[in-house]
């Protein structure tokens, strides 16, 4: 039987005895069904691309937030350093307060405390609170609903960041003050180290008073005299000690004090020593608490071995026992 031209036909054969099956198919009808399983092939490859496109994104997606999980937290925890370090400077500030009124320093005036402001702020939107109207929780909790969780992220970003620059220039602006406190700390130490240093405070020689500071009546003319000093009885040779440190200002014989120093402690105070039976030191030599300066002796207007011990504050002679602390 003549078959069309514009059909496929596909003969089936069943067997040698058995009459084959012919299926014809209108060309026309081919060509749809093949466009439509080309059509279906590249539909599904395009759906497929898009679907490892789009999965691709979300494992993105994934990482990004978790990126963004592990930078907030470690933001938050350079937050909480940040307030750690903040608590840290204020009490370091507070043991610098009582250093300046241990040392003398002028503390800080009341006008400094009365002024003192602090204390976490939320920046006020424009336009929003300009009548003083209070912003309500309620009205935070529908703002905040209305945000979208990129916009939320920002604003939560912007806020923590707005945060963290304010502790900084905080702490940028305290350690410059502190650093300041610190510099008048030291400084005021060791002016106070140096004024101890050079501060009589202890016995020049082991011995004991044989005539104090004051109002006597004079061993030499049996009347009463005024004596600026202090007599301290002891061996002949005992060692003479300086009682703090100072510069040898002058030595040599006088005709009361005999051989006799003086010594210069810078601040105003001097002490000199007389009767000696022999001087140690020269002019312009520096000594230091405890060294030895020169002998006990009778030397000059004397009715024994003995130190004449003279303290003076600002040119005139006081009392040394005030600056004899054993």
């Amino acid at each position: 039987m003549n078959q069309p031209e514009d059909a496929y036909t596909i003969v089936i054969f069943r067997g040698t005895t058995t009459k084959p099956i012919r299926l014809s198919f209108p060309r026309a009808i081919v060509r749809k069904a093949l466009m439509v399983g080309v059509f279906l092939v590249v539909a599904e490859l395009l759906l497929l691309s898009q679907y490892v496109i789009q999965t691709g994104k979300v494992w993105e997606l994934q990482s990004i937030r978790q990126e963004l999980a592990s930078a907030r937290e470690q933001t938050n925890e350079f937050s909480t350093s940040l307030d750690d370090l903040k608590r840290r400077v204020l009490a370091m500030k507070e043991v610098n307060e009582k250093l300046r009124v241990m040392l003398g320093i002028e503390p800080l005036k009341a006008e400094d405390y009365l002024n003192g402001q602090g204390g976490e702020e939320t920046p006020v939107v424009d336009g929003a609170g300009g009548d003083g109207d209070a912003i309500t929780e309620g009205t935070a909790e529908e703002a905040a609903a209305k945000l979208s969780d990129d916009e939320e992220d920002k604003v939560w970003e912007k806020d923590l960041t707005s945060r963290i620059q304010q502790k900084i220039v905080w702490l940028q602006n305290e350690a410059v003050s502190q650093e300041r406190t610190l510099e008048e700390l030291t400084e005021a130490a060791k002016e106070r180290s140096a004024r101890w240093a050079s501060t009589p405070s202890v016995w020049p020689v082991k011995g004991w008073v044989t005539s104090g500071f004051g109002p006597r009546i004079s061993p030499f003319t049996g009347k009463p005299a005024v004596h600026d000093g202090l007599d301290i009885g002891a061996a002949p040779n005992a060692p003479i000690y300086a009682p703090a440190s100072g510069l040898v200002q002058v030595t040599g014989f006088d005709n009361k004090m005999g051989n006799m120093v003086a010594l210069d402690h810078g601040y105003g105070i001097e002490t000199q020593y007389g009767h000696m039976s022999k001087i140690l030191v020269k002019v312009g030599q520096k000594v230091k608490r405890g060294d030895v300066i020169g002998m006990i002796g009778s030397t000059g207007l004397s009715t024994g071995p003995h130190l004449h011990y003279l303290v003076k504050v600002q040119s005139r002679p006081v009392n040394p026992q005030r600056y004899i602390l054993e």
